[in-house]
């Protein structure tokens, strides 16, 4: 069963509070006032970090969106997007234009929720890096960036504990079509592009970019990625990063041999 379905039956009542917790309330329509309790094992512990993923995720977004001062039909679409990457039902995403809708009030405690979020998942590098991809791709959602939606996203990074180089480089990794829609597994990637993708410089070394392609696909592994509190729904969005991935890799060796 999608952990969602449970988080509509009031499953997570018991297992977090705070800022998510009151955004869940507004979306799901239940009280989530019994305080956070004690991180659990197993299956609870993953609900948690799911429930704190998709309501950060959602609320957000809708925060980056209205950074500049007006949310556009195309960022709109790119929520609606994620929320086909996800397999929502049709309940589930009345739930997550809700979380999208809060995060456009001017009094959004954004800080607040990335805090906790990053405490939720306890600290786990590949969920905060998806993330952050997607809040990227929002505020690219009608082709450019504002200079108010990467003020909020340096926000967001500091929330996190990551550096701006690092967003620099996913930035660019995006830009050449990493975790895009429009970048199908079947397309050409083009040797410049291979490199952003990989998030490596022309010049790497043979063994270096061996190592990076490694870390990436570890770091990108559908079935990692659920053991590591993402649900099963998301293995086809991981599936084609993976793909991308080897893709890049593969054309960087082909132009080397050449």
């Amino acid at each position: 069963m999608a952990w969602w379905g449970k988080a509509l039956g009031g499953a997570f009542g018991f297992l977090i509070g705070g800022p998510l917790g009151a955004l869940m309330g507004i979306a799901f329509g239940h009280s989530f006032d019994r305080g956070f309790g004690g991180l659990g094992d197993g299956v609870a512990d993953q609900e948690r970090i799911q429930a704190a993923f998709f309501t950060a995720t959602f609320s957000v977004m809708g925060y980056i969106a209205k950074a500049d001062g007006r949310v556009t039909r195309d960022e709109i679409q790119l929520a609606e997007s994620v929320m086909s990457r996800l397999g929502l039902s049709s309940e589930m995403r009345e739930s997550a234009k809700k979380l999208f809708n809060e995060g456009k009030a001017a009094d959004f405690p954004v800080e607040e929720v990335v805090r906790q979020f990053r405490r939720e998942t306890q600290r786990r590098v590949t969920l905060i890096q998806m993330f952050l991809e997607i809040q990227l791709q929002a505020a690219y959602a009608d082709g450019v960036m504002h200079p108010a939606e990467r003020d909020a996203l340096m926000r967001i990074c500091k929330e996190l504990g990551i550096p701006a180089a690092e967003l620099e480089r996913l930035e660019a990794m995006l830009n050449a079509g990493f975790g895009r829609d429009s970048a199908s597994a079947g397309s050409r990637t083009s040797v410049a592009d291979a490199y952003r993708i990989l998030g490596v410089d022309s010049d790497v070394s043979d063994a270096d970019l061996k190592r990076t392609y490694r870390r990436l696909m570890s770091q990108h592994h559908p079935d990692k990625l659920v053991a590591k509190g993402l649900p099963d729904e998301m293995i086809q969005d991981a599936t084609r990063k993976t793909q991308q991935i080897k893709t890049a890799y593969e054309t960087i060796r082909e132009s080397r041999k050449q």
